[in-house]
């Protein structure tokens, strides 16, 4: 009896350690920093990342840049090693095994980024917008369904503060009514103007590569935050003008934009442009009975009513893990944040399509109906 009663006592413990073991392996999982890899070097929106490379929430395990001077310029800026600079993505991803990877070349190489990482359960993010074409986006996303990972879409105005307090007042607070009209400013004097990396100009110029100019590269902002505001409703159609303001300068895409968007009970409209006279990302949303403008990060000006004065608002950043991109790919990764909207398949699935039928409606001058 005795034998029985301590071979039960050392199975108990035995179990018992079993679960300490499997606790503690889980609570590694979420506590321990997020493995990312970056793909390309080129977007010059990687800085963004480079330069918080020791953060805690995420660990940069590789690089994979075929650039050497590029790769070698970047790494020295950010006091990097050469050594976590592979060049190829399939020889960085089987040598560091990173558990997300964050695409910053082309937009067309978008999906070349996703047809390898999605097999190997890498969860990955883009920056704006999702894709090239209709067709990749939806190649990119039968990936991510068939082989169950994250594909999120970054976005800078996914992180305003103005901009989710916006949302609250119009949508959760019906404060203005029913939205009638929204007007997004996207853009600033243009990518040469401003000083873009050779690297990135040479893409972000090309219509293969970039998918289009000002259009695609600023449109997309507005129709994401519209889809956001839309509650994802699809338009009913799409009416796009492009100009080549600068010919010169940019003689194979365009770099001014304008879109028009119809629903049902609103309108959407899209200015895109390499032609401003300063860089703006800004929203102004009309209701029924009043209107809400974003006019940056933290600041809005809110007019309930044709009697009411203008109310100038200004707001925090929104809470961890929806104020940085980083935090929240490490947050939905690890199981600890749902996606957001804004950077959800979903949603950029009907961005891509409404910069398609943009496209096409300026090439052809008439507007495009978006199929049921």
């Amino acid at each position: 009896m005795f034998k029985i009663l301590t071979s039960l006592a050392a199975l108990l413990l035995l179990l018992l350690a079993g679960r300490f073991t499997a606790a503690v392996t889980a609570q590694d999982s979420t506590s321990a920093p997020l493995r990312v890899g970056i793909a390309g070097l080129t977007h010059a929106h990687v800085h963004g990342l480079l330069g918080q490379a020791q953060r805690g929430d995420i660990l940069l395990v590789g690089i994979a840049e075929p650039n050497r001077d590029l790769a070698v310029r970047l790494t020295k800026q950010y006091g990097l090693s050469m050594k976590l600079v592979y060049s190829s993505l399939e020889e960085m991803l089987v040598t560091t095994k990173p558990q997300a990877v964050t695409a910053f070349g082309s937009i067309y190489d978008h999906l070349a980024v996703v047809q390898a990482c999605a097999p190997k359960g890498i969860h990955v993010m883009v920056e704006k917008p999702l894709a090239v074409s209709l067709v990749h986006a939806r190649q990119m996303a039968a990936l991510a369904t068939k082989h169950h990972i994250h594909l999120l879409t970054n976005y800078e105005t996914t992180w305003y503060g103005s901009n989710l307090r916006a949302y609250q007042l119009v949508m959760q607070e019906k404060a203005v009514g029913q939205i009638r009209k929204v007007v997004v400013h996207d853009g600033h004097q243009g990518p040469k103007a401003i000083g873009v990396n050779p690297e990135f100009l040479a893409w972000l110029t090309d219509p293969v590569q970039n998918g289009g100019g000002a259009l695609v590269d600023f449109g997309c902002y507005g129709a994401d935050l519209m889809t956001w505001l839309m509650q994802g409703e699809r338009p009913v159609s799409v009416t796009a003008i492009t100009q080549h303001l600068q010919p010169q300068v940019y003689p194979r895409v365009d770099d001014e934009a304008t879109l028009l968007l119809a629903y049902p009970t609103a309108q959407g409209i899209i200015q895109a442009s390499w032609n401003w006279p300063y860089s703006r990302k800004d929203l102004e949303i009309y209701g029924q009975t009043g209107a809400v403008f974003a006019l940056d990060p933290s600041h809005l000006r809110v007019r309930l009513s044709e009697r009411a004065p203008a109310q100038e608002i200004t707001v925090d950043a929104p809470k961890a893990p929806y104020h940085d991109p980083f935090a929240y790919l490490a947050a939905v990764v690890r199981g600890q944040a749902p996606e957001d909207v804004l950077s959800s398949l979903s949603t950029n699935l009907i961005v891509v399509e409404i910069l398609e039928a943009a496209k096409k409606s300026a090439q052809e001058g008439k507007t495009v109906y978006l199929r049921k």
